[in-house]
């Protein structure tokens, strides 16, 4: 949140502060020009506006009812759906993504995504990394290993956003922590309570410049003590902070009534009930069209989480009954997403993916649901330049396990950092034992798509 008010505030440690220090804590992700510049020269890139937003499906969705029908299988396998043909000769998806059928030439569909740990978080899709072992600090998301190496593409704007409904169990959909990188790298997470504190309330530019510089004084002593980083990152933070108060540029961002009508009904308004059940997100389409707007607003990094697809059947709904919900919304809000960035020229620039913690079960439950199956599940790419218009990997006839081309998370993210510009059999991150840390544990990028 973002207020500056001169009366004290107490948080959740119940220690005060005056508000214009809050936002000295504010966990935005970003760095000075300076060292921007310099990360990117250290690239080998220049000024890009390139930047990803990544839909995450927390929960698993069932990549046999979407992406990898099998219709010749038996039924308690197969399900209620048939496919479908797209505009692209020999790839067929689910009856309830007509829209999505009709771009499949700007689509790469990975029917073989592997290596999942069969947890019900974000953690993996969000970093690559299993959640065993990780270094001091943990691992950095790759919303926040971006935010490190590359910044915005416009200065005075977070590098990183994530926007996540309320949900009970938040780990499920977590838009990615910092990990070793600290503070200044986790995500800006927007929220209507926050949204309405991102204004000055009265205090002109030039006061906020003097309260910057009488706080720069009251922790400068400290930045230069500190051993462990801390303090670097809230200067880093800080520094985001109130350049976001200083531009415009993110509140526009987030203020979709600056869109014509008609596109934000190209997109859909989804539905603010929860989705699925119990600690369930909503299906906010609106989340899709903000991260198109926050992109062009120079965010680096978007990423978002969108409904629950844990369906494991009765009492809940079953499996066909939650997908019918569910996909028609999903098929609207990433189709208008994929066409949006086409018409405004930004697909060569901006990498889109869709994907989710692992798959369902190949075969349908007594409740009619389909329950956790790490074994294998499914992936969308579009945009960033990438080879479409293909299908990735293959399953067996029963969508049990990939028998071509299996695709590793790792695999996905180290090509949408090679989309970026960033070489992931050169670059590292140091962590907080000052030992080099590779983005990717020594996989490459997927040819197919570059």
């Amino acid at each position: 949140m973002l207020s500056i008010p001169g009366e004290k505030q107490y948080f959740c440690d119940r220690l005060p502060r005056r508000n214009f220090l809050k936002i000295g804590g504010l966990a935005v992700g970003g760095l000075s020009l300076a060292n921007l510049l310099r990360a990117e020269a250290q690239a080998g890139i220049s000024r890009s506006k390139k930047a990803v937003i990544m839909i995450f499906l927390s929960g698993g969705p069932p990549h046999q009812d979407m992406f990898d029908l099998k219709p010749l299988a038996p039924v308690e396998i197969r399900g209620e759906f048939q496919p479908i043909s797209t505009n692209v000769p020999g790839i067929d998806i689910c009856e309830h993504l007509p829209l999505l059928a009709q771009m499949a030439d700007k689509m790469a569909i990975v029917r073989s995504v592997v290596g999942s740990e069969g947890r019900h978080a974000s953690f993996q899709c969000m970093t690559g990394w299993p959640v065993t072992r990780q270094p001091q600090g943990g691992w950095p998301s790759f919303g926040s290993a971006v935010s490190k190496l590359l910044g915005p593409t416009v200065p005075r704007t977070p590098a990183f956003v994530g926007l996540t409904p309320p949900m009970r169990t938040p780990t499920w959909a977590d838009p990615g922590q910092p990990g070793f990188l600290g503070l200044a790298h986790a995500p800006f997470r927007p929220s209507a309570e926050g949204n309405a504190d991102m204004v000055l309330n009265g205090v002109t530019p030039a006061r906020l410049h003097d309260r910057q510089s009488l706080r720069e004084c009251f922790d400068r002593f400290r930045r230069d003590v500190d051993a462990t980083g801390a303090m670097e990152g809230l200067d880093s933070a800080t520094e985001q902070a109130f350049g976001i108060l200083t531009s415009s540029r993110l509140v526009e961002a987030l203020d979709l009534s600056r869109e014509p009508q008609s596109v934000r009904d190209r997109y859909g308004y989804g539905s603010a009930e929860p989705a699925g059940y119990g600690d369930a997100g909503p299906l906010l389409n609106t989340y899709f069209l903000t991260a198109r707007r926050l992109v062009e607003a120079g965010v680096r990094c978007v990423t978002l989480a969108y409904g629950r697809w844990d369906w494991h059947g009765q009492p809940h709904g079953t499996n066909f009954e939650n997908a019918r919900d569910h996909l028609p919304m999903f098929d609207q809000g990433v189709s208008a997403l994929i066409q949006d960035l086409h018409e405004r020229g930004l697909d060569e620039d901006v990498s889109v993916l869709v994907w989710g913690e692992f798959g369902r079960t190949p075969r349908i439950n007594a409740n009619g649901g389909r329950d956790h199956w790490p074994q294998v599940s499914c992936a969308l790419l579009a945009g960033g330049g990438m080879r479409t218009g293909q299908v990735i990997g293959s399953t067996n006839r029963l969508a049990e396990y990939a028998v071509d081309r299996p695709v590793h998370f790792q695999e996905v993210l180290a090509t949408l950092y090679h989309r970026l510009g960033l070489d992931v059999n050169t670059v590292t991150l140091t962590d907080h034992t000052g030992r080099p840390q590779y983005l990717v544990d020594h996989v490459q990028p997927m040819r197919e798509l570059i």
